[in-house]
């Protein structure tokens, strides 16, 4: 039977299994291997909290959604094209995602009565017809396959099993023309020490691409042309590696050392695993046993000249509270990531959410401003990092860097940028020339910045008293005097003012007026500038505008609200930057609030927004 192939633009792959079946790996290769043929791609890893939930059960299912395409994209896509379920629970907890006459490929093995039941059907699925009206369904015997693909090799049965996810991807990889050589090498790599499992992966993923192209079920291969991207040296980046890079970047630019205090927390914690590993760029690593001790960690070496870096999650945010109004007291620059994760308390740590908005401004004892800056991509991870460092170091203050987990998780293509291209980073440290009437003036401030000088703990002539405690201006004495402590609250908040100065003019993307605006921070703005073009496309009168900073805000902004009838924030929380925009520049916003753990989605948007300009 002759083989037919198509051309498409862009396609939506979802891999899902068992937390055991490989799905994070099995979308990694996929991943890896589309990046090298050169599409625009977005990823979405989803994975439970559950890791260990029974086999078969819905808890413990994940899952890997990927989006690529021949043009520029900006989401990992809303509704997945194909879904590749390896069994019934993943089937059960993802087939209402798929888009209307989508793909499902299971692996019909798996379709045993126990684990039917285990995912709550009453019936087979894939005999009983019901899909058939909806979707084109293959079942595919992938188990019984590579065991016979194994069947000389002498290996547990078991062992063998764990293949099948590389049966799936050599499909995938015949489907849509893809080269099967990176992920073998990558194999050479990943079990240099276990050559049979080389081997059977390698037979596993051979057998699922030669089924592709021998099976008759089979008629169509698909292709996707290669992105229009700006030239330069690119890789495929995960938003928490992109992060470390961009740490590293800004040690290297200033010439200042690298410190990196900080608690292992889900999803935060390959920072830390990502920087100990750098150590021969002098970089310092510090697991600590709680959150309070990784972010004092982190300012007592910034006191001592090194730029200070912590990282957690949404729970540690809320413990680093008291050190950080430390930092803001004493003016030093350290870095804190927090990369915010679902609900309360422990919550969902695998699910992402735009959690700590509020608590990222606001949570902290006293006044004790610190400056907000949010990151919209995986690859863009790297720029609000390194922005982040000169920013503390340049105004002498704490700043909050918030990603999520769906960024901390995805991954994207991103242009490596040159060390030197990247902007300058320069540092000063204070010397005698702040000295008056014999004795150092720690809060002597720089007039364009009110940074204070940052001095060196040991050097000569500089002594200094540092802590928690209410300062004198200038001197830097303990003082409890009224009128100085209102003058140094106004001081910090006005400092963190004055970095708005330094932005750009906002960007709008559309018409500078409408009926409609859409404003977005961190990871949403994919989604609502997805949204926009689409409305766009339609001749409606919709712009979107993206915020990195959230404090302090773009000094643009409130000239731009006012020319639009509508304001739309879309958000995953219950409506936190949308209080913070009524409050700042009294217009009318709406929110769209989706708590679900999941991005929102473009067609949420695009509904939403139509509902609003009355079309």
């Amino acid at each position: 039977m002759s083989k037919t192939t198509q051309k498409v633009d862009e396609v939506v792959i979802r891999f899902a299994g068992d937390s055991g079946d490989g799905m994070q790996l099995t979308g990694g290769r996929f991943t890896e291997t589309t990046a090298i043929v050169g599409n625009d791609l977005s990823t979405l890893p989803d994975f439970p909290a559950e890791i260990r939930a029974p086999a078969g059960s819905l808890a413990g299912v994940s899952a890997f959604q990927i989006k690529f395409s021949s043009k520029d994209i900006h989401t990992p896509g809303d509704a997945p094209d194909v879904l590749v379920a390896m069994n019934p629970a993943a089937l059960k907890v993802h087939q209402q995602e798929l888009a209307p006459g989508g793909t499902i490929i299971c692996n019909a093995n798996a379709f045993s009565p126990k684990n039917l039941k285990l995912a709550g059907y009453e019936a087979n699925p894939l005999e009983d017809g019901s899909l058939d009206d909806y979707y084109t369904v293959y079942d595919i015997e992938m188990s019984n396959m590579v065991k016979r693909a194994c069947v000389d090799m002498k290996l547990p049965p078991k062992t063998v099993d764990r293949t099948k996810n590389f049966f799936a991807l050599g499909l995938l990889f015949w489907i849509y023309d893809r080269p099967m050589q990176s992920t073998k090498n990558w194999l050479k790599v990943k079990f240099a020490k276990r050559p049979e499992l080389v081997e059977a992966n390698a037979r596993a993923m051979d057998a699922g691409y030669n089924y592709g192209d021998t099976t008759e079920i089979f008629t169509t291969r698909y292709t996707v042309d290669k992105a229009s991207l700006p030239a330069g040296t690119y890789r495929n980046v995960v938003g928490n590696y992109a992060l470390s890079l961009g740490l590293a970047a800004a040690a290297e630019k200033s010439g200042l050392g690298l410190y990196y205090g900080g608690y292992p927390i889900t999803p935060a914690s390959d920072i830390l695993h990502t920087l100990s590993a750098w150590k021969h760029l002098g970089i310092k690593t510090f697991q600590a046993e709680d959150e309070i001790a990784g972010v004092t960690s982190a300012i007592g070496a910034a006191f001592a000249g090194n730029l200070g870096v912590t990282a957690t999650s949404g729970p540690g945010i809320a413990l680093k509270g008291e050190a950080l109004g430390l930092a803001v007291m004493a003016e030093l620059p350290v870095v804190v990531v927090n990369v915010q994760r679902g609900g309360p308390s422990t919550g969902l740590p695998t699910k992402t959410e735009q959690s700590d908005l509020l608590q990222a401004l606001y949570g902290r004892n006293g006044e004790a401003p610190i400056p907000v800056i949010t990151s919209a991509t995986p690859g863009d991870c790297f720029f609000v990092a390194y922005e982040a460092c000169r920013i503390a170091v340049k105004y002498m203050t704490p700043v909050i860097l918030l990603t999520d987990g769906y960024l901390a998780n995805g991954s994207e293509p991103w242009q490596v940028p040159k060390i030197d291209d990247l902007p300058p980073f320069d540092v000063t440290f204070a010397d005698k020339s702040k000295i008056a009437d014999g004795q150092f003036m720690p809060y002597l401030r720089d007039k364009d910045t009110m940074a204070r000088p940052w001095a060196i703990p040991g050097t000569e002539g500089l002594e200094h008293r540092i802590g928690g405690l209410e300062k004198e201006d200038v001197t830097g004495n303990v003082s409890y005097d009224p009128d100085n402590h209102h003058h140094m609250v106004e001081t910090r908040a006005l400092k963190v003012e004055k970095i708005a100065n330094e932005f750009e003019p906002t960007e709008i993307f559309g018409k500078k007026s409408g009926d409609l605006l859409l404003l977005s921070w961190g990871g949403t703005k994919g989604s609502c500038r997805s949204a926009a073009e689409s409305l766009q496309d339609e001749k409606k009168k919709v712009s979107h505008v993206h915020l990195r900073w959230v404090n302090p805000l773009p000094n643009d902004l409130g000239e731009i609200l006012i020319k639009f009838k509508n304001i739309l924030i879309p958000e995953i929380n219950y409506g936190q930057l949308i209080k913070i925009i009524r409050s700042e520049f009294l217009v009318d916003a709406k929110g769209l609030n989706l708590v679900r753990g999941k991005p929102i989605s473009s067609a949420d948007i695009q509904k939403t927004a139509k509902d609003l300009i009355g079309e």
